[in-house]
């Protein structure tokens, strides 16, 4: 039986591999993100029928209300709180430590909360999946806003894994280390500026402190995430995926 799941931030990156993934095993997927270009590139590379696209924007409470109007009779198995931006912020005028906050925790928090009553409305076991980071557990110079959101998310997944267990919602959180993607590739040139070193030498230096000496792939984060939505007993949990970079008891 084919369930149905809405995926934010599934224009791109680990958000496309992780509906591409879904739709694979036959499920419907729903993609919600701001950029209708970047959606569309997402649906036509899904199999199968019945995948929708909705535009919102998961900062701003309007964008999302008019999108659960939409969705209102919409059962959803399972939610993929995957939206996020990245990048360093330097206290200031020019701070973007407002604008990661709003999208990568507070915006988890609306998506979440927009959508928990469709998620009610299945009858199997119900699923939220949040994307956190490696850097929920490690410090990066100038990434204070990326690094606190992100572990914020952890304690957010914590809270509502016992808040929603009477209902038979299990909520996890997985943790990828460098993944490659547009956002990884942007933030390595970041970094690779700063220090004064080319991009290939910064993933040469960064590469040192991972294990298996390479980054992982989107559709390997997919496929973690698509095993927690298939499982009936893991929540409150968080789960690492960084070819070894942080090793955890």
């Amino acid at each position: 039986m084919a369930n149905t799941y809405i995926i934010s931030g599934a224009g791109s990156g680990i958000g496309r591999a992780m509906a591409q993934n879904l739709a694979n095993a036959g499920n419907q997927c729903i993609l919600l993100g701001r950029s209708i270009d970047a959606l569309i590139q997402t649906l036509g590379s899904l199999n199968g029928t019945g995948h929708r696209i909705v535009v919102a924007d998961v900062r701003n409470l309007d964008s999302l209300k008019t999108a659960a109007i939409e969705l209102k009779d919409t059962a959803i198995n399972g939610l993929l709180a995957n939206a996020g931006i990245g990048g360093e912020n330097y206290w200031g005028d020019a701070d973007r430590w407002g604008d990661i906050i709003a999208t990568n925790l507070t915006g988890t928090y609306n998506f979440v909360n927009t959508f928990l009553p469709n998620l009610r409305k299945a009858t199997t076991t119900k699923h939220i999946v949040i994307t956190s980071s490696v850097l929920a557990r490690l410090g990066v110079a100038n990434y204070s806003a990326y690094c606190a959101s992100k572990a914020g998310l952890l304690g957010l997944m914590r809270s509502w894994a016992v808040q929603y267990a009477p209902e038979q919602i299990l909520v996890n959180a997985i943790c990828p280390g460098w993944v490659d993607t547009e956002m990884s590739q942007t933030g390595m040139q970041g970094i690779a500026d700063n220090i004064g070193v080319t991009k290939d030498e910064f993933y040469d230096i960064a590469m040192q402190s991972v294990p298996l000496k390479r980054m992982s792939q989107p559709e390997e984060v997919a496929g973690l995430a698509a095993y927690l939505l298939s499982q009936h007993s893991i929540t409150g949990q968080t789960l690492d995926i960084n070819c070894g970079a942080v090793m955890n008891s």
